[in-house]
């Protein structure tokens, strides 16, 4: 079995170390043994999304979106397809909310605003905050996915609003945004975030799952052969246990 993983902008899209959700899901795939194909998708180097299995989306800086955005757009269709596929995206922090209609920088010095060009693939609306959401956050995930918590770090100072199904539910930490107590969001096999760490390292049982389903997409297949995970487990558990303290 092979898996064939794009990486979007991976020179542009990758504020906290989200590079590690590639490492993570390749290393996990050559432990049992399925191989794995990885090109770069950017802005002088573009390749067919759709022959993709798995897409990665990082996080990046506000000035990293604008340089994005006008390129990020002329892939609208392709993404849309892909999407509406069951085809499996993970779009972290900045990426997940240029999948929205609207992305409005508030200037609240003078209650200006700026929209940012967007994908307008969800209905999403995404707006600055007077207060940037800071720090660890637990979720208990919406995916049925044992253990029930995931874990990840937070720097934003957008938050999203939607109707779509959260990643989960916060226990500790702050949300979407600053009213709601959900985090992320999952549509089909799209999973939205804005929680680094990054994610999937800290959460073996999440990038199993990603993995599991794009194989689903592709083969036969209901499960993945068991791998000894009582290192991962156990760090996902002491950050959990240290950050719950």
């Amino acid at each position: 079995m092979e898996l064939k993983i794009i990486n979007m902008y991976p020179d542009i899209l990758n504020l906290y170390g989200d590079i590690g959700n590639l490492i993570c899901i390749k290393q996990r795939c050559n432990w049992r043994g399925i191989e794995v194909n990885i090109e770069n998708f950017t802005i002088d180097n573009e390749i067919a999304i759709k022959e993709a299995d798995i897409i990665l989306m990082g996080g990046g800086s506000h000035n990293s979106q604008k340089i994005i955005s006008s390129h990020l757009l002329k892939q609208k269709k392709e993404l849309k397809n892909y999407i509406d596929d069951g085809k499996v995206i993970l779009a972290i922090s900045s990426s997940y909310q240029m999948f929205g209609k609207s992305y409005i920088n508030t200037d609240y010095s003078d209650e200006n605003y700026q929209k940012i060009p967007s994908l307008e693939i969800f209905d999403i609306e995404t707006y600055t905050q007077r207060d940037p959401l800071v720090g660890n956050t637990i979720i208990e995930n919406n995916l049925n996915l044992k253990p029930k918590e995931i874990i990840g770090f937070k720097n934003h100072s957008f938050g999203v609003y939607h109707d779509y199904t959260p990643l989960g539910s916060v226990k500790l930490g702050h949300g979407n945004n600053e009213q709601e107590q959900n985090e992320g969001m999952i549509y089909k096999n799209f999973i939205g975030s804005y929680l680094h760490g990054p994610l999937l390292p800290k959460n073996p049982h999440l990038a199993d799952n990603i993995i599991l389903t794009a194989l689903k997409n592709k083969y036969a297949i209901e499960s993945l052969a068991k791998i000894d995970d009582t290192f991962e487990m156990n760090a996902h558990n002491t950050v959990i246990k240290r950050v719950l303290r």
